[in-house]
């Protein structure tokens, strides 16, 4: 019984959904789906579908865009009423989300709380005394903005910043009282908890768009063995503090197809962990 997570699988690619079918089973291990799966209902649903036939069980975070609006006759959804559609589906397929209960692993490497997280982003990944405005504008002097800025609404919250800064309180309260003394957790996002394992060399200054400082010690406060995520297209492990950051994604054809590499490889065994690395 193992542990596995990929995030950024991107169905609306035809190339990644063909792709999609051709994942191995692994029959009685658990799989983490750390967010940006697709953008519309029918790509979880695809995703679930295929998956949930390949894994005794699935964990899904949302991605940023899980949350787009993608224009649809009735205008498309927006913000919370987005992110209750995709939880829908969810339910539909039996698959955990971050508003459930978090489940307990108790595989080898167990026994430990795994817990979904969806947090947003509230652009402090950016040089120190910028505001929301002020990383945007950091960002836009290397030619680099965010979809997030025309796609991702919070309604009804007044700012994105305001939806992350709610749920990572909610979620704080809830790591904090629902975690039983003593249990370990692997935390997992769509974006990273930490500024420091963010490694974009092409892309810099889209670090505004990739997290919150407010969860920079959440592996130690909540004794994480693991912290799963993805957004970056970047798969690595980093360690901090002796606890692993694993970055998951598969990425667009364009990243995965010149190394001919299958998504399917970029699946990462999150427990048991081998031991590598420090």
């Amino acid at each position: 019984m193992k542990l596995w997570a990929i995030s950024d699988l991107h169905l609306s690619s035809a190339e990644n959904r063909d792709a999609l079918r051709d994942f191995p089973h692994h029959s009685g291990d658990w799989l983490i789906l750390a967010g940006d799966l697709g953008e519309r209902p029918e790509h979880l649903d695809l995703a679930f579908t295929l998956l949930g036939a390949r894994f005794a069980r699935l964990i899904w975070v949302p991605g940023n865009h899980e949350l787009w609006t993608i224009p649809s006759p009735d205008g498309g959804l927006r913000g919370q009423a987005k992110y209750e559609a995709m939880l829908a589906v969810c339910r539909r397929h039996g698959v955990c989300t971050p508003e459930d209960p978090y489940p307990v692993w108790t595989g080898p490497g167990g026994p430990c709380l795994i817990a979904p997280l969806f947090l947003l982003y509230d652009y402090s990944f950016a040089p120190t005394g910028l505001d929301p405005a002020g990383a945007v504008a950091w960002a836009a002097e290397a030619r680099i903005r965010s979809g997030d800025e025309i796609l991702l609404s919070p309604y009804p919250r007044p700012s994105r910043v305001a939806w992350c800064h709610q749920r990572v309180a909610w979620t704080e309260k809830r790591l904090t009282t629902e975690r039983p003394p003593g249990l370990p957790t692997i935390l997992v996002n769509h974006f990273p908890l930490r500024q420091d394992v963010i490694d974009l060399p092409r892309i810099p200054r889209f670090s505004p768009w990739c997290g919150t400082r407010l969860t920079e010690g959440w592996h130690r406060r909540f004794d994480a063995v693991a912290c799963v995520h993805g957004h970056l297209h970047r798969p690595a492990t980093h360690w901090r503090d002796g606890v692993r950051f694993e970055e998951v994604s598969a990425g667009y054809p364009r990243q995965w197809q010149p190394r001919g590499r299958h998504p399917a490889t970029a699946l990462r065994r999150i427990l048991p962990h081998d031991g590598a690395g420090r």
